[in-house]
């Protein structure tokens, strides 16, 4: 018999979109396993229905071990929330093999290993939900973020194919995709590409880090994608995108909408 009370398992959950949505579920009367990598370095147990696991979405046995964990105190999971994700900004050409690597395992990889982690649990039950956390950057292109688009674009294809095999489990996938947000993303969460001896590119891509981070700096607080999640969460229909707010649903129009030769125009000129 399943609880009347549902529980959702959040990747990332020690800062940003991840802290507030762990937050934003449980006040909403959720149960929230807030799940990260050192469960020392946040404090959101303050409310009483959230509950901090460890989890390293490149560490197989730590996922394993957060979902037995969640079903064991809260006794089931309906929601996974993959969220957790960084950005790596500069140059391509500056990135380290190790860089570009960091960058795959988290955004992509990590995400596809606790997809797979919960698989048999949604099967078993018939029932379930996946959310995972893409942008707009998986539809439109922006300077200096080639391996964070790439992880984006990454994600979005991923979860449009997969909710063609999970339809048959009544397993939903959903795509939240959040333009820019003000949160530290931009500055501690970001790894910058650099390389000493590889000068050529400051010219342009360092006015155009600079441009996004301002972006990012006056963006949508991160509670405009704990609701456009917590709304993923509780549809019961196969919708799989879900852009956060007028903002993210304009620039993936847009971007749709006008010849691919105008739009990378358009932001060409935006970074000058």
């Amino acid at each position: 018999m399943h609880n009347l009370i549902k529980t959702v398992l959040i990747t990332g959950a020690s800062s940003g979109i991840g802290k507030e949505t762990a937050i934003y579920f449980a006040k909403k009367g959720w149960n929230v396993a807030a799940t990260m990598r050192n469960i020392h370095n946040i404090n959101v147990c303050d409310i009483k229905n959230i509950k901090k696991f460890v989890l390293d979405v490149n560490d197989e046995k730590s996922i394993k071990l957060a979902i037995e964990k969640t079903i064991e105190k809260f006794g089931q999971i309906d929601v996974i929330v993959n969220n957790a994700g960084y950005a790596a900004a500069g140059a391509f050409e500056c990135a380290s093999t190790e860089q570009i690597k960091k960058q795959f395992d988290v955004n992509v990889f990590g995400l596809m290993n606790v997809t797979r982690a919960i698989l048999p649990y949604f099967r078993e039950r018939m029932q379930g939900t996946i959310i995972n956390l893409a942008s707009v950057a998986g539809h439109a292109a922006f300077p200096s973020f080639s391996l964070y688009n790439a992880t984006k674009y990454a994600v979005v294809g991923y979860s449009e194919a997969l909710q063609y095999e999970l339809r048959q489990f009544n397993i939903k996938v959903k795509i939240v995709e959040p333009g820019p947000i003000k949160t530290d993303f931009y500055n501690r969460s970001m790894d910058v590409l650099k390389n000493p001896e590889i000068k050529a590119y400051d010219t342009y891509i360092n006015p155009a880090m600079i441009k996004m981070n301002k972006m990012g700096m006056n963006g949508l607080a991160p509670v405009e994608v704990s609701k456009t999640i917590f709304r993923a969460a509780n549809s019961s229909s196969y919708k799989i995108h879900y852009p956060v707010a007028f903002q993210a649903k304009a620039l993936i129009a847009f971007s749709n909408v006008v010849p691919g030769k105008i739009f990378r125009g358009i932001v060409q000129m935006a970074m000058k």
